[in-house]
């Protein structure tokens, strides 16, 4: 079973003041907090990637080459050489780096299955990273002093305060994103903050109790993590 959240209805004017509220709930609200797992969506709109041009050099691509409209916009970036597969002779799978040029621009939006992301780019990671890495306030910090329009996720695990369990119980933060179904979805402008309830309490009167005596103003359940 997922966890259950519940979005915090505040609006917050940019990406700082929504990190700063979603490290308020968890400092007011909880025993103890693990550090931050970022999570960085991919470059999908061209906004996005004038942004990522004007401030990175490199990218990670990834997709396969047999999926809709891939295999025709891999060959274009072949030809321009900006692509650096990992293997010297890819599959249909894939994996590289692409460098970012200003006459990329043409190629967007970027086929649906052909994802290009800054994740292994500084500071939201390096070549060497595992995917969604844990990292320390600071480096989080950073991350989102340089995000501009790109999409950004946070979670947070917590050990609610007055909650008998805490698996799945936490805090997720959308950065020019929101929380659908067990997901966050791109959404340019946007920033929310969500408490998590693990499945073990979500629908408990215990669980009742804590969410009218936090005073946060709680919107409807969603199916979490």
């Amino acid at each position: 079973m997922s966890s259950t959240l519940y979005r915090v209805r505040e609006s917050f004017p940019d990406a700082p003041s929504a990190l700063a509220r979603a490290r308020a709930i968890a400092h007011d609200l909880a025993d103890w907090t693990s550090i931050p797992t970022p999570r960085m969506e991919p470059v999908t709109t061209a906004e996005q990637y004038a942004y990522a041009l004007s401030a990175f050099d490199t990218a990670r691509i990834y997709g396969n080459r047999t999926e809709a409209g891939v295999g025709l916009c891999l060959d274009e970036l072949r030809r321009r050489t900006v692509v650096t597969f990992d293997n010297e002779e890819p599959n249909s799978s894939f994996a590289g780096y692409v460098t970012l040029r200003p006459d990329l621009a043409d190629l967007w939006p970027l086929p649906e299955r052909l994802t290009l992301t800054l994740d292994s780019t500084s500071p939201f990671g390096d070549p060497y990273s595992e995917p969604d890495p844990d990292c320390t306030d600071e480096e989080l910090d950073e991350m989102v002093s340089v995000l501009g329009p790109l999409s950004l996720d946070v979670s947070w695990d917590c050990g609610w305060r007055g909650l008998s369990e805490f698996k799945d119980c936490g805090v997720q933060l959308c950065l020019n994103s929101v929380w659908l179904e067990q997901i966050a979805e791109p959404s340019p402008g946007e920033f929310g903050v969500w408490v998590s309830l693990g499945p073990r309490v979500a629908w408990t009167p215990e669980s009742e109790a804590w969410r009218r005596d936090s005073g946060l103003p709680l919107g409807e359940p969603q199916q979490g993590w």
